[in-house]
């Protein structure tokens, strides 16, 4: 495997992890601070630049109890500065005092910037039962 193949699993890993443990400062850390980074949530309209992005991250964080996510990569291509990894994300939250399970399809795309790869787009989709 390629050293940026094994740099974009690892901050792909990394957005996983700040988000599985709802830590708003690994996620800061793996994403771009950029006007252009933007998120998709499943079933929420896009968001556009860090600020924005951030906002519902903190979000997500004070209203969720637990967080379970177990991903399956599809597809992970690397270019010269842009990449991205297509998975299905199993995710298993509780919130409000529900448990919820969902399978989502999410793209996540990576920008090289000088020697690190960080992340600009999330796009998370739900599957149908």
């Amino acid at each position: 495997m390629s050293d940026a193949r094994q740099k974009i699993l690892a901050v792909n890993d990394a957005f996983y992890r700040a988000f599985e443990k709802k830590d708003i400062e690994a996620m800061r850390a793996v994403w771009s601070q950029g006007t252009g980074s933007s998120c998709i949530h499943p079933g929420r309209p896009a968001l556009k630049g860090w600020s924005a992005v951030q906002l519902t991250w903190e979000k997500i964080f004070k209203t969720t109890a637990y967080l379970e996510i177990d991903l399956e990569i599809i597809s992970l291509e690397v270019s010269d500065a842009l990449a991205y990894v297509v998975l299905l994300e199993n995710v298993l939250q509780m919130a409000g005092g529900r448990k919820n399970q969902v399978q989502t399809i999410a793209t996540n795309v990576f920008e090289r910037l000088g020697t690190e790869w960080y992340l600009v787009h999330h796009h998370g989709s739900f599957l149908p039962r």
